[in-house]
């Protein structure tokens, strides 16, 4: 009897020993630096779908699609828990030259931004990557690696922007300084900021190629708390008086439909919608390197 539960105890010791070891072999590697490229789109007033009311991703437009660059870290706090941060730098577009939509098409607004955005992201794996042997061998006994890994994320981000419109002689400019909605003519509206937030949310999925590295996509919404991204938002406003006091340029890019529908852009008419804030969207294919931890539990560049 006394052999038998000294054989069970010592089967309860190494059984506990290899999954301490295998659960602790994750924060051998547990920070990562990624590099990425992809591309943006912008969900706003201007372009998108042929119909009117149309949000979000229903008003989706590929042809508005743009490049966009990333580069990051992410820290695992747990094997299913990472927290990463990531700078990113894209450009946004939208024209109402693409759509077929009687109005969006009489009012006739184009424009381009860069994007720079910093955010802080938290991820939670719901098919986790499990580290394995060093090298794939047979008649090798434990547990193989998952080359995949699948995880939701979200977080919060900063981002700046500055939309530009298109004159038709086809130059571009900054349309925030022009008050092209009546900024700071009409005392209920002033200047919007280029600075805001947005809550980035979504999905992402890893393919390790070795230990070390790894190939990834990454799908993401941003939800902001602006609707001026595109400079478009509310209504028109009275054209002489933004010449007057802007400039014909200022006057122009508030209003360059062709005038075969006038009454459409008078002042006061609908130029925006400023129930809905406008959002954007990053689809990012990275390559991801794992950093080695000290001792110190440090990263080992």
């Amino acid at each position: 009897m006394r052999k038998i539960f000294l054989v069970i105890l010592s089967l309860i010791f190494i059984v506990s020993s290899v999954f301490s070891q295998r659960s602790a072999r994750w924060k051998r590697m547990r920070y990562e630096v990624f590099y990425g490229v992809g591309a943006t789109n912008f969900l706003g007033e201007l372009g998108g779908a042929d119909r009117k009311g149309s949000n979000y991703l229903r008003d989706f437009e590929f042809k508005m699609t743009r490049p966009l660059v990333s580069l990051g870290f992410r820290y695992k706090i747990a094997e299913s828990i990472a927290i990463k941060s990531a700078l990113s730098y894209g450009m946004l577009s939208g024209s109402d030259k693409i759509t077929s939509e009687a109005s969006r098409r009489n009012r006739n607004l184009v424009f381009k931004s860069p994007l720079t955005e910093l955010s802080a992201q938290i991820e939670y794996s719901i098919i986790k990557e499990r580290v394995g042997h060093r090298y794939n061998l047979r008649r090798i006994r434990g547990v193989k690696g998952f080359k995949t890994n699948t995880y939701l994320f979200a977080g919060i981000a900063g981002f700046w922007f500055n939309p530009k419109g298109q004159t038709a002689d086809g130059d571009w400019h900054a349309l925030q300084p022009l008050g092209t909605e009546g900024q700071e003519l009409i005392p209920s509206r002033e200047k919007y900021s280029r600075v805001s937030v947005a809550i980035p949310y979504g999905i992402g999925f890893k393919y390790g190629i070795n230990r070390k590295w790894s190939f990834g996509l990454e799908l993401g919404m941003r939800k902001t708390f602006t609707d001026y991204i595109d400079d478009v938002s509310t209504t028109y406003y009275i054209n002489s008086e933004i010449a007057e006091n802007n400039g014909e340029i200022a006057a122009y890019l508030a209003d360059p439909s062709d005038g075969e529908n006038p009454s459409w852009t008078a002042s006061n008419q609908q130029r925006g919608n400023s129930d809905n804030n406008d959002s954007y969207m990053f689809m990012v294919f990275n390559l991801t390197y794992k950093l080695r931890t000290t001792r110190k539990g440090l990263p080992k560049f």
